[in-house]
């Protein structure tokens, strides 16, 4: 019945074929709305997992880094003993001490703790302490294994004797 009115009447049928029309496109403007949304969430989302894995990366680097520098330190020990010793002022051995010191600076590897400085618990490790009229706050007397850093993480604190104040 409705039919047989569209046919008589084809401005109704227009006007009832253009509000269905706009009826669905909202619909469809909604959801192209959603679709380009949800994409612009996968865009940030592979942006930011992009940016975690470099960040991840740089940490495993220094890491490992870290971990070959530190296989190494009983060796610049051994370097440090030979030199005091006095076996080190000539030979093949002074440039191999060179080399692998140089190495390890290329890394970031520094070395800390000198007679003399100021005593940190942080970065010393006391092993012997003397009471001493001379100082007013603990100070290294005596470094018996030098400490090392890489960049900011400490590989080991350095081993040293340690001059208090008299109480």
């Amino acid at each position: 019945m409705q039919e047989e009115a569209d046919k008589e009447n084809p401005e109704v049928a227009e006007a009832v074929a253009a509000e269905t029309t706009e009826a669905a496109e909202p619909d469809a403007i909604d959801r192209e709305l959603e679709i380009f949304q949800d994409l612009q969430r996968l865009q940030a989302d592979f942006v930011n997992y992009r940016a975690r894995v470099e960040r991840d990366r740089g940490v495993e680097r220094q890491l490992a880094v870290a971990e070959t520098l530190k296989a190494f330190l009983p060796v610049l020990d051994d370097l440090d003993r030979a030199q005091a010793h006095g076996d080190l002022n000539d030979g093949p051995m002074v440039a191999i001490a060179q080399k692998l010191r140089a190495a390890g600076e290329k890394l970031g590897l520094s070395v800390f703790g000198e007679k003399g400085d100021k005593f940190d618990p942080e970065i010393h490790e006391a092993l012997v302490r003397n009471v001493s009229a001379a100082v007013t706050e603990p100070t290294v007397a005596d470094v018996i294994e030098r400490g090392y850093k890489v960049g900011e993480r400490l590989l080991r604190p350095a081993k040293v004797a340690v001059f208090v104040a008299e109480e």
